[in-house]
C-alpha cells in the first residue's frame, strides 16, 4: 500500500478543487476573451484527462503495482490534468451567460467527481487485481470527458438545451395528469389493489364531481404551461441571440424563470390527488398562473419576441387568466 500514498494525495487535492467548483464563482475571465479558443482548450483538457485516467487505471490493473515513484509520476500527471480542466472553465466569464457557464460547471464537476471515483476505487481494491468497480469507474471518467463535444457552444443553445429539458418535464407531468383522469373514479387503483384488503370504501382515495370540476381547470393550466415553454422555445430558437450582454441577459432571465414552471406543474399535480384541498388547490395554481404570466411578460419583453410573435403571447396569457378565473370560482365557497 506504501506505493499508492501519493495517490491518496491527490486524491485530497481533486476534492479540494471540487469543492472549489462546487462553492465559487469564476471571475471574469480572461480578457480578451475568445470564445472559440476556450472551446479548444476545454477540449483538449478533457481528452488529456481522459487518457490520464486510462494510464492511471492500466497501471493498477495488473501485476507488478507501479513503483512509488512511477505512482506520484501517474498522481502527478492526473492532477495537472484535472488542475488544467478546471483553470479553463474559470476563463468563461459571467458575461458569456450563466446559463451556459452551469452546463460548463455540471460538465466539469462530473469530470473531477469521476476521477475521484477512480482514485477512491484504486486505493480501496485488493492489490493486483483489477475489479469490475475500477472498469466502471474509468468508464465513467471517459464518459464525462467525452460530453466536452454535447455542450452548447453559446448562451443561446444552452438556454434552447435548458427549455428543452423543461418542457420534456412538464410533458411527462402533464401526460401523467391525463392518464389518471381518463383512468376513472379512482386514480390509486392500479397501485392500491390488494387483494388481502378487499374493496376499499374510502372516498379519500376517490375524486368527487364537483373535483373533477376543479381538476379541469387545473388541468388547463398545466397544458398551457406545456404550450407556454413550446413557444417560448421555438422563438429562442428562431430569434434568440448572444451577441451582445443585453440579449444574453435576456437568456438567462427566460431560463431562469422558466425553471420554476416544472416545480410549480408538479405541486399543483400533487394538490390534485385525492383527497383534494380546495384551498391547496386554489393557492398551487395562483402559484403556477403567476411563474406563467412572469415567463410570458419576459419573453415579450426580450429580443426573441418580435411583433409577429406577440400574438401567441396574448393568447396564452388570456388562457391562463381565463383558467385561474374558472379554479377561482370553484373555490370561491372554500374562502
Amino acid at each position: 500500500m506504501e506505493a499508492r500514498e501519493p495517490l491518496r494525495d491527490v486524491r485530497g487535492a481533486l476534492r479540494a478543487v471540487l469543492a472549489r467548483l462546487r462553492e465559487g464563482e469564476p471571475g471574469e475571465g480572461r480578457e480578451p476573451f475568445e470564445l472559440p479558443r476556450f472551446w479548444d482548450a476545454l477540449g483538449q483538457t478533457f481528452q488529456v484527462t481522459s487518457q490520464e485516467a486510462t494510464k492511471l487505471s492500466l497501471a493498477f490493473s495488473r501485476p507488478p503495482l507501479p513503483s512509488a515513484e512511477d505512482c506520484r509520476k501517474l498522481s502527478e500527471d492526473v492532477q495537472n490534468a484535472i488542475l488544467a480542466v478546471a483553470t479553463v472553465y474559470y476563463w468563461l466569464p459571467k458575461g458569456q451567460g450563466t446559463t451556459l457557464r452551469k452546463m460548463v460547471r455540471d460538465a466539469t464537476t462530473e469530470v473531477v467527481e469521476g476521477m475521484i471515483q477512480l482514485t477512491d476505487t484504486i486505493l480501496n481494491a485488493p492489490e493486483e487485481s483489477l475489479s469490475q468497480e475500477q472498469l466502471i469507474s474509468t468508464g465513467s471518467v471517459w464518459e464525462a470527458c467525452e460530453q466536452v463535444s454535447n455542450l452548447p457552444r453559446d448562451n443561446q443553445a444552452a438556454v434552447v438545451s435548458a427549455l428543452a429539458a423543461c418542457l420534456g418535464v412538464v410533458k411527462d407531468a402533464v401526460e401523467e395528469m391525463e392518464h389518471a383522469l381518463v383512468e376513472g373514479q379512482d386514480p390509486y387503483g392500479d397501485i392500491m389493489e390488494d387483494e388481502e384488503l378487499g374493496f376499499r370504501g374510502n372516498r379519500d382515495t376517490y375524486w368527487s364531481e364537483a373535483d373533477r370540476q376543479l381538476l379541469s381547470s387545473c388541468m388547463g393550466l398545466m397544458k398551457a404551461s406545456k404550450a407556454c415553454l413550446k413557444k417560448v422555445l421555438a422563438a429562442v430558437k428562431a430569434h434568440g441571440k448572444a451577441d451582445s450582454p443585453e440579449q444574453i441577459a435576456q437568456l438567462d432571465d427566460l431560463a431562469d424563470i422558466a425553471n420554476e414552471i416544472s416545480p410549480s406543474v408538479d405541486e399543483l399535480a400533487l394538490s390534485m390527488y385525492p383527497p383534494v384541498n380546495p384551498l391547496a388547490v386554489r393557492l398551487n395554481a395562483a402559484k403556477l398562473a403567476s411563474v406563467l404570466k412572469k415567463v410570458l411578460e419576459i419573453a415579450k419583453a426580450s429580443h426573441v419576441c418580435p411583433p409577429s410573435e406577440e400574438g401567441w403571447v396574448q393568447f396564452l396569457t388570456g388562457a391562463v387568466d381565463h383558467n385561474m378565473n374558472k379554479v377561482k370560482n370553484f373555490t370561491q365557497g372554500q374562502l
